[in-house]
């Protein structure tokens, strides 16, 4: 007997229980073992991963950023110029929140708004991005009206810019910022909302596309055909009659391009490439779809900043 139990009898089967039962036992369990083991192989030993969004995105990151709210530049800016945005008031784990939307057509007002985060904090921390920690563009629907503001923030995160929407109609306003986290982490945003001037509503059509415009006796004009996916320079040179205009910086740089599509308004604001401009400043441009663009270049000459418009079609 052993552990109370007859003689010839183990774990309470009898000794001389069938042999081919026993057989299947082993080999069922030795199945269910290799299984498992292999299962477990498979955890601690994984094979060649699909790249996360975040490693694909270091890998064509070709620069860094340091913590902090210093002074702040994408150079060509492709990695957030690569498509379009400013379609929603949230994104990213931010959120533009206005004062007021409505404005009186033609009267002088002030806009008013905060970013706030993912836990409805205002967003006090701001990169400064081509000598501002926030560029705002305003626009009326039908691509008139261009402007391009930099608001003033108070302590509480509360931004403030004088605002005149000059005809009644519905406006977009675009909010470009890089937010500063707590832990650091910087993301560049473009929030959009609409602003609305009550009162008759008379859209003007498009002008059609063309290279060249006049803007305050300056004729602008430029070389390169944007394409979709595909990163290609744009050449603009500005001059006065057969003189070749006199370039100077402008928010740290020799031109700002932002360019608007027709219909869904996507936004694209494009950095210049760097380096000395004469009367030509280059920018690679990533069209994010076919369409119709109007493209506004702000240029600075004599200490007085202009803007060229053109409409330009992507096939």
């Amino acid at each position: 007997m052993l552990d109370g139990l007859p003689a010839g009898v183990v774990g309470g089967h009898p000794a001389g229980a069938d042999r081919s039962t026993l057989r299947l036992a082993l080999t069922v369990g030795g199945l269910v073992l290799a299984v498992l083991l292999g299962f477990g192989l498979g955890r601690t030993n994984p094979g060649p991963a699909t790249p996360s969004a975040t490693s694909a995105a270091a890998a064509t990151d070709d620069h860094s950023h340091a913590p902090g709210t210093g002074p702040h530049d994408h150079g060509t800016g492709q990695a957030a110029d690569s498509g379009a945005g400013g379609f929603s008031v949230s994104s990213a784990g931010y959120t533009l929140t206005p004062s007021a939307v409505q404005f009186g057509a033609g009267r002088a007002g002030e806009f008013r708004f905060q970013v706030r985060d993912e836990r409805r904090r205002p967003v006090t921390r701001f990169a400064v991005v081509h000598d501002k920690p926030m560029h705002l563009i305003v626009v009326r629907r039908d691509l008139t009206g261009y402007q391009h503001l930099h608001p003033t923030m108070a302590a509480d995160g509360t931004w403030s810019v004088p605002l005149t929407l000059a005809q009644p109609g519905v406006w977009r306003a675009y909010a470009d910022f890089t937010a500063v986290a707590d832990d650091g982490r910087q993301t560049a945003v473009t929030l959009g909302v609409d602003l609305v001037a009550p009162g008759g509503y008379a859209p003007r059509p498009l002008p059609a596309p063309a290279t060249t415009t006049t803007v305050d006796g300056f004729t602008v004009g430029y070389e390169g055909t944007p394409e979709v996916g595909r990163a290609l320079p744009l050449r603009f040179r500005v001059g006065t009659g057969d003189a070749p205009a006199a370039l100077e910086r402008y928010l740290g740089a020799y031109g700002h391009l932002v360019a608007l599509r027709e219909g869904d308004l996507g936004y694209l604001h494009v950095h210049p490439l760097a380096g000395p401009a004469g009367d030509t400043v280059t920018f690679q441009v990533t069209a994010p779809g076919p369409g119709r663009y109007r493209m506004y270049l702000d240029f600075q000459v004599a200490g007085v900043v202009r803007t060229a418009e053109f409409t330009v079609t992507v096939p």
